[in-house]
């Protein structure tokens, strides 16, 4: 095990009903705020009559940003932090998924820049700058980012997808109410549950050794994810399954499992150049990438592959072929996204196999070789892409 040190500052408030309570829970922070969110769903839903009228009565003031979309871009979070400079604005409520609680955070880091905000996602320094505090009521349980200290932002103009981490962006609040999660539709659910397995994958495949209690802490996680979500794929109104995924949601992405350990994160630099590029679904995308992943780089430690697929897919065999039986839950995996209705090609997302040379340069260009588990150059990532181009890999 590595040292580590584990700070979250996030207070969680979780279940039925609690989507009321916001002005009680912003009244500490700030009376003047932003309130960020996406499209019509919040309106539709009530949502966001629940939250105005909530902050009108408690005597707080906000000026509000709509529009957020999926893979959220740069030159809306560019208007969030004009926004807040003229308005003089210290606290940012986000109502969404990862989508807007990203753009968010965004916004929250680039006000006390001096520089572009877009420069400290291409690598700047930003570790001088204290980010504007955010809250959080989720609307999507999927990318974990109510209690992460991370956010990923795309930019239209140059086809770019890229994260940044900072300690002071994890929400000082997140609202967690499962019965939010009711009116979504069929593949919000199944790419929630891809995105959030990536978050626990990218941590759980690691060459770190004596890391037994957070083993079996994503294990479990994962084992949790996959029972609801086969609940959640018959039946979008169960209560207890949605508050499962939700809270399984972020514990994965809110780094507890992941102290101790190397991590990987290949899985997700890949996929942030599909979706930048083709606009597509990060969740779909990484049910596309992550078996391929699988496939290429079990070998560098198969222990890791045997003890997943035994312990979270329930493979059974002979030790002595591991092979058999690390490809049977790599398998197993793929099945499960494909009962989700997820796609598991490269055809079924519609990305051509001429745009592969330049998504595996952007995967690298910024940081250099991508991985944990085995480290992954150019030619590397071209041929996981062209594993997750085979209808049988």
């Amino acid at each position: 095990m590595l040292n580590f040190v584990y700070d979250n500052k996030t207070r969680l408030i979780f279940g039925r009903g609690t989507r009321f309570d916001i002005a009680s829970e912003v009244e500490p922070h700030s009376t003047k705020i932003l309130l960020h969110y996406g499209g019509g769903s919040i309106k539709r839903s009530g949502l966001y009559d629940t939250i105005t009228q909530s902050l009108r009565q408690a005597g707080i003031d906000y000026v509000e940003l709509g529009g957020v979309k999926p893979n959220p871009s740069i030159a809306l979070v560019r208007q969030g932090i004009d926004l807040c400079r003229t308005h003089d604005i210290g606290f940012i409520l986000a109502v969404g998924g990862g989508s807007v609680i990203d753009s968010a955070k965004a916004i929250a880091l680039g006000v006390p820049a001096t520089e572009d905000v877009w420069d400290l996602f291409m690598g700047k320094d930003s570790s001088s700058y204290t980010p504007l505090p955010i809250a959080t009521v989720l609307t999507i349980p999927a990318a974990g980012s109510e209690s992460s200290p991370n956010t990923v932002i795309s930019n239209d103009e140059t086809k770019r997808k890229l994260g940044h981490s900072h300690p002071a962006l994890r929400p000082v609040f997140s609202i967690v109410d499962p019965e939010l999660f009711f009116t979504l539709p069929h593949n919000q659910m199944a790419n929630g549950v891809c995105d959030m397995m990536s978050h626990i994958f990218e941590r759980y495949f690691t060459n770190t050794t004596h890391t037994d209690l957070s083993d079996s802490l994503c294990e479990a996680t994962l084992r949790t994810i996959i029972k609801n979500a086969r609940i959640l794929n018959t039946n979008l109104h169960d209560y207890d399954a949605w508050a499962e995924i939700a809270f399984s949601g972020t514990i994965a992405h809110n780094n507890l499992l992941g102290i101790g350990r190397e991590q990987d994160w290949a899985c997700h630099a890949m996929e942030h150049e599909l979706s930048a590029l083709y606009d597509i679904p990060h969740g779909a995308g990484l049910a596309v990438v992550t078996p391929a992943w699988m496939h290429y780089v079990y070998r560098a430690n198969p222990g890791m592959f045997v003890q997943f697929a035994v312990n979270v897919m329930n493979v059974e065999g002979s030790y002595r072929d591991q092979d058999s039986i690390i490809r049977e839950g790599i398998n197993r995996l793929q099945a499960f996204f494909r009962n989700l209705g997820q796609p598991t090609t490269m055809q079924e997302l519609g990305i051509s196999p001429e745009d592969f040379p330049v998504m595996a340069n952007n995967a690298i260009n910024v940081r250099g070789p991508i991985g944990g588990l085995m480290k992954l150059d150019v030619k590397d990532v071209q041929n996981i892409y062209k594993i997750a181009s085979m209808q049988t890999i």
